[in-house]
């Protein structure tokens, strides 16, 4: 499908700057309202499940927005699903897919990730940087994002065309599998390189600690990816990916958001799930613990977001 860019729009977006500039008619479709999905939740520890579930729908009552939810308890076996194939633009959240691309082509060239590629990676990761990850895109190829993804098993996956990768088409089923490669032995991703890319997830900037990670016991070492992004449909997205070890826990958060009305509302959202998430599977010893505190406090949005692909284009 074809879309036209009015002159207009096409100036604007030149004047924006060298970062990624979207086009306003590629968004991603809505879930159908009238379909009404549920929290599907399972797990081999007797009750979880179901508080997971009744928890997770309850953090989400009366929430307006489009949300997707996934997460996976190795040692519990537990899974919880919403929306997992609904496809939303990525944002940032695509840069660990990028970084694993380019690990996983190293890889396939028997060679370590040169100074300025480590360079690159540890900015795109650590700090969100676009023109980092508009470099390695275009060092990659889309012809090599997608060879990863059909390694990877993520078929639901879209690689933005033009080299908007900020448009590529993401779900919670692909997402929870890169995050299940990094986090556990595998033969697309070599050891050395799942432990760099966590690394540096590990390493983000404290402005962007948010999402996920809300409400982690500090017993659980964290891992995470951000992104968020406004359009002229669908308001704004906002996405958080995060892994979570330690506690006797391995687990891992996917929460896709769209429909919006500010970046702070889809924060809200995202970290109502998480808090309740990380509650249920790693139950603090009381609920005034100093611990529980602490923990909460350490990942507070920033209060200023600046999510590095420059503001759409108006309608010419």
């Amino acid at each position: 499908m074809t879309h036209r860019i009015s002159r207009r729009a096409r100036v604007l977006a030149a004047s924006l700057g060298a970062g990624v500039i979207v086009p306003f008619a590629a968004a991603a479709a809505p879930a159908t309202a009238a379909t009404a999905p549920q929290v599907s939740c399972t797990s081999n520890k007797a009750g979880l499940a179901t508080k997971l579930q009744k928890d997770i729908t309850t953090a989400l009552k009366g929430r307006a927005g489009t949300v997707a939810v996934g997460l996976y308890d190795r040692t519990t076996k537990t899974t919880c699903t919403l929306r997992s194939s609904t496809a939303y633009d990525s944002a940032s959240v695509v840069k660990a897919t990028v970084l694993a691309t380019l690990l996983w082509d190293a890889k396939k060239h028997n060679r370590y990730l040169t100074s300025r590629e480590q360079t690159l990676a540890t900015a795109m990761i650590t700090k969100s940087d676009n023109n980092a990850t508009s470099t390695l895109w275009k060092q990659l190829g889309v012809t090599k994002v997608k060879g990863f993804l059909a390694a990877a098993g993520m078929t639901q996956t879209k690689p933005g065309a033009n080299n908007y990768w900020g448009l590529t088409q993401i779900t919670v089923r692909d997402e929870q599998k890169l995050l299940a490669l990094l986090t556990a032995k595998n033969s697309v991703l070599s050891d050395n390189s799942r432990a760099y890319e966590l690394k540096l997830m590990g390493k983000v900037i404290s402005s962007q600690r948010w999402g996920t990670p809300a409400g982690a016991p500090s017993s659980v070492a964290v891992h995470v990816k951000n992104g968020w992004l406004s359009r002229a449909t669908h308001g704004w997205r906002v996405h958080s990916v995060g892994t979570f070890n330690g506690a006797g826990h391995d687990y891992m958060i996917t929460v896709l958001t769209q429909d919006n009305s500010t970046m702070q509302y889809g924060v809200n959202t995202i970290q109502a799930v998480a808090k309740v998430i990380h509650k249920d599977l790693v139950p603090a010893p009381s609920a005034t613990s100093s611990k529980t505190s602490a923990s909460v406090q350490r990942y507070v949005p920033t209060s200023n977001p600046q999510e590095a692909i420059p503001a759409v284009p108006s309608v010419g």
